[in-house]
């Protein structure tokens, strides 16, 4: 969401003494503090709720109601899994026992162990998330902490505490805890349901009709907690300086060290899109596979024998620290497709829908055009990566990846062009037999 967040003032004043917050979060930024949600009449010193992830990591959920006790939770473990979405359930009751009053759940199961361990007082009434002329931000504390992330399926519901299990279940077939996409909860007059629909992103589909004003540029992705999408990893980043947004499928940096996917790919047949979307100069940037971890900043795609890029510059393919003539040179601004078959362990690159050196990636094991690649098994990870770079350590660049989510940055794709699963929406069609990077596809198409 970067400096983008949602904005509403409550109408009417809440007198309860409990409440419950649910949401999907899948997390960007893991470097500072990104706030999920924050209200207050006062900002922040008698009278707020806040819920963020510390700049450590850790959960942190501070309520203080009308000058009460303030509660005040931060966990003990750490939250910095930027492949996952994480169910979050938040549950105020200041009639039950002390321990009890501040409740968080994480993907169904309540957590135990906190490092701040504050409890509210008996009885606290009131808060700030629904009294009227208050201010209720979604991601973002007051005018800092922006949430850098993706989020999905948010709840309020004012007046009830809720369990986990009211908004999330276990699917029987795959076992992964899943959202209810229609839960049977009470909102009450200031709650809300955020479904972040395309086209109506701060409309409350709760039926109370509190909706939200969109301050800046939110996407809507086809990254969801049912169907989780690759990104770039920033754990995987050698370079620390880098700058990961528009969750983690865009990064800044001058390193050569290439940015590498979440998701090791070790069979079946995929398709990804990368755009260079600024360079300082030259033509140096590369996108391409990944097999190898880097150990220095001077480790670009292609520094290896198991990885291979597709150079701007010249149009060359580089691999085991050496070029070799492949196709057309490109720029910013170009779309490149990459189709990787890891059926026949073939590699195609396309510029702007044009298979290079006369590329068919449906051609299998005849490999008309293709690249040949190492076995996935007999690579250094045993897997490959997609991965974007540059192959000069004085240039910046800024790459943004399309893993099927269907933006360049916050520029939509012209076609929506989805895989022959129907998933993703791509610039340009994926050959027939290749697919989205996504949790859906993993399990059909590998």
């Amino acid at each position: 969401m970067a400096t983008t967040y949602l904005h509403r003032t409550p109408s009417s004043t809440f007198a309860g003494t409990k409440y419950t917050f649910s949401g999907w979060f899948k997390r960007g930024d893991l470097t500072a503090r990104n706030c999920m949600l924050w209200a207050s009449s006062d900002g922040g010193s008698a009278d707020y709720t806040e819920i963020e992830f510390k700049a450590d990591n850790t959960l942190h959920w501070a309520n203080k109601a009308n000058g009460g006790t303030a509660g005040n939770l931060i966990t003990t473990r750490l939250f910095r899994d930027p492949a996952a979405w994480y169910h979050l359930v938040f549950a105020w009751d200041t009639t039950a026992s002390a321990a009890d009053r501040m409740r968080i759940y994480v993907n169904g199961v309540e957590e135990t162990s906190f490092g701040t361990d504050t409890n509210p007082g008996s009885g606290d009434t009131g808060c700030s998330l629904a009294t009227s002329g208050d201010e209720v931000d979604i991601g973002r504390q007051a005018s800092t902490y922006f949430y850098n992330g993706v989020m999905a399926h948010l709840h309020l519901c004012m007046g009830n505490a809720y369990a986990a299990s009211d908004f999330g279940e276990t699917d029987a077939t795959s076992g992964i805890w899943i959202a209810k996409s229609g839960p049977s909860v009470t909102y009450g007059d200031d709650g809300f349901f955020l479904k972040f629909a395309s086209g109506a992103l701060g409309t409350d589909s709760s039926g109370e009709g509190n909706n939200f004003t969109v301050s800046g540029t939110m996407t809507n992705t086809k990254d969801t907690p049912d169907n989780n999408f690759a990104t770039l990893n920033p754990l995987e980043n050698y370079y620390p300086n880098a700058t990961f947004t528009q969750g983690n499928n865009t990064i800044e940096t001058d390193n050569q060290a290439p940015s590498i996917g979440t998701v090791g790919l070790t069979s079946g047949k995929w398709y990804c899109e990368g755009k260079c979307i600024a360079a300082s100069a030259d033509d140096h940037y590369m996108i391409g596979i990944s097999s190898n971890q880097a150990t220095a900043t001077t480790n670009e795609i292609g520094h290896w024998s198991d990885d291979y890029g597709y150079k701007g510059s010249g149009g060359y393919i580089r691999t085991g620290n050496s070029d070799t003539a492949y196709g057309d040179s490109y720029t910013t601004g170009d779309i490149i497709g990459i189709a990787l078959d890891l059926t026949n362990n073939k590699l195609y690159f396309a510029k702007n829908n044009t298979w290079q050196d006369s590329g068919v990636p449906t051609s299998g094991g005849t490999g008309t055009g293709a690249i040949s690649i190492t076995a996935a098994a007999d690579t250094p990870l045993g897997a490959y990566f997609m991965a974007a770079g540059a192959n000069s350590a004085s240039e910046e660049y800024t790459w943004s990846m399309n893993f099927g989510n269907g933006y360049f940055g916050t520029t939509a794709v012209t076609s929506a062009e989805a895989d022959g699963a129907g998933i993703g929406a791509f610039e340009y069609a994926p050959p027939t037999g290749y697919y989205a990077l996504c949790t859906n596809n993993l399990g059909d198409q590998s």
